[in-house]
C-alpha cells in the first residue's frame, strides 16, 4: 500500500511540475532556473546523507544514482542559466 502511495505522489509531482513549467513566461525562466538550481543543490546534500546512512547495498547504489542525477541537474541548470544570461549581454563587451 505504501508503494502505491509513493508512486501516486511521484506521478502527481511529475504531472504538476510539467504543467507548471509549461506555463512559465520566458521572462521568468532565468530567475526560476536559478531557484531550482539552489533546490537541486539541497537535493545533492540529501542524496549524500541518504547514501551514507543506508545500510543496504541497494540503498547505497540508489543514493549514488540520486547524487549523480542531482549533480547533472545542477550543472546543466547553471550552464543553461549562464547561456540565457549571455543572450542579454551587449555584443561589444
Amino acid at each position: 500500500m505504501e508503494l502505491i502511495l509513493l508512486i501516486f505522489v511521484f506521478v502527481m509531482a511529475a504531472f504538476l511540475g510539467f504543467e507548471l513549467i509549461q506555463r512559465v513566461p520566458s521572462q521568468l525562466h532565468t530567475p526560476l532556473m536559478s531557484g531550482s538550481n539552489a533546490i537541486s543543490g539541497i537535493t545533492m546534500v540529501g542524496a549524500i546523507l541518504a547514501a551514507g546512512a543506508i545500510e543496504s547495498e541497494l540503498g547505497k547504489w540508489l543514493g549514488l544514482a540520486a547524487l549523480i542525477l542531482a549533480t547533472i541537474n545542477v550543472v546543466g541548470g547553471y550552464l543553461v542559466t549562464d547561456r540565457m544570461l549571455g543572450m542579454f549581454k551587449k555584443k561589444g563587451k
